[in-house]
C-alpha cells in the first residue's frame, strides 16, 4: 500500500514545488505559512502551526507540528459480527463507489459482506449499488425508490445475522444538511440499526470530497452534530491540489481520517497514514 497516498497527493505536491524553487534545509515561518495556505490549509490553523515553529524551521520541527494535528484511529473490534457500518455524506462525494471499494477490500481480507441500499431517495442510487453488488458478487438488500430507508437498514442487518455475514455496509441518502426531514431520517436509521442489533451501527463513516478542500468542513460538522461520526474517508484526493485540507479536516473535527480514495479502480482506497501524508508534503519543501 505504501506510496498510494504520495501518488494521490501528486497535484498538491506539484503545487507546493512550484512555489519552492529550491529544496531547503531550513525555511522561515513566513515561507511555511505561504506554502500551507497554498495547499488549502485553513488560515486559522496555519497561524496556529506557525506560532509554534522556531525562527529557523527544519523538517523535523514541522513534521512534529503537523503529525500532532491527526487523531489516531481505533481499530474495529474484531469480535463484533456482523460489523455494521453506516455510510453518510452528500451526493456527489463518491459515497456509492467508496462502499464498493470497502466491500472489495473486506472481501480481499477474506470476509463476507452484504450491502444495504438505504438511499431510497434516488432510484439511481439503488441501481448503482445493485450493479456494484453484482460486480463484486456480494448480496444486497434493496427496495423501490421512496420506501422506508430504516426498514432497509433493519432487513440488511437481520439478513447478515441470519447468514452469519462479517461486514454490513449501509448506504444512506446524500442528504443536504439543510433538509431537516432528511436529518431526522438519518437519526431514525441509526435508532433502527440499534434495534436490529445492539450497538449497531458500530461505525458511522462520513465521505468527504477531497476536491472541495476546507469547504467540506462545515458539511462534516453538521453531520457530526446530527449523528456523531466515527471516522472520515476522503475521496478524489488524486484530483485536487487542495490536499492540505486533510490537516484542517482532522484538526477541526477531531475525527480520524480512516481511508483516502486515490483513484478510480477498486483497489484505489488506501488506509490513511499520517506519516506518509506529512512526508509527501515535506519532501516538496525540504532536502
Amino acid at each position: 500500500m505504501f506510496g498510494f497516498i504520495k501518488k494521490a497527493l501528486k497535484k498538491t505536491v506539484d503545487n507546493i514545488e512550484e512555489n519552492v524553487p529550491k529544496k531547503k534545509k531550513y525555511a522561515s515561518p513566513e515561507e511555511i505559512e505561504e506554502l500551507l495556505i497554498e495547499a488549502d490549509v485553513e488560515y486559522d490553523l496555519v497561524e496556529k502551526i506557525v506560532a509554534s515553529l522556531p525562527a529557523k524551521v527544519n523538517r523535523v520541527a514541522l513534521k512534529n507540528e503537523l503529525l500532532f494535528l491527526f487523531k489516531p484511529a481505533n481499530a474495529p473490534q474484531a469480535d463484533i459480527k456482523p460489523f455494521v457500518e453506516l455510510i453518510i455524506g452528500v451526493n456527489g462525494a463518491g459515497k456509492t463507489t467508496t462502499i464498493a471499494k470497502l466491500a472489495y477490500r473486506y472481501k480481499q481480507e477474506g470476509k463476507s459482506v452484504i450491502l444495504g441500499a438505504a438511499d431510497t431517495f434516488r432510484a439511481a442510487a439503488i441501481e448503482q449499488l445493485t450493479r456494484w453488488a453484482q460486480k463484486l458478487d456480494v448480496p444486497i438488500v434493496a427496495t423501490k425508490q421512496g420506501h422506508d430507508p430504516s426498514a432497509v437498514a433493519y432487513d440488511t442487518i437481520a439478513k447478515a445475522k441470519a447468514k452469519n455475514i462479517d461486514n454490513v455496509l449501509i448506504d444512506t441518502a446524500g442528504r443536504l444538511h439543510t433538509q431537516t426531514n432528511l436529518a431526522e431520517e438519518l437519526k431514525k436509521i441509526v435508532r433502527v440499526c440499534g434495534k436490529a442489533m445492539e450497538g449497531a451501527p458500530h461505525r458511522k463513516l462520513l465521505i468527504l470530497d477531497g476536491t472541495q478542500g476546507t469547504s467540506a468542513i462545515n458539511q462534516a460538522k453538521t453531520f457530526h452534530e446530527m449523528v456523531g461520526v466515527d471516522g472520515v474517508i476522503v475521496t478524489k484526493l488524486d484530483g485536487t491540489a487542495k490536499g492540505g485540507a486533510l490537516l484542517s479536516i482532522s484538526h477541526e473535527l477531531q475525527l480520524p481520517i480512516l481511508f483516502v480514495g486515490t483513484g478510480e479502480k477498486m483497489e484505489d482506497l488506501a488506509p490513511f497514514d499520517p506519516n506518509e501524508y506529512v512526508d509527501a508534503i515535506l519532501d516538496a519543501i525540504f532536502e
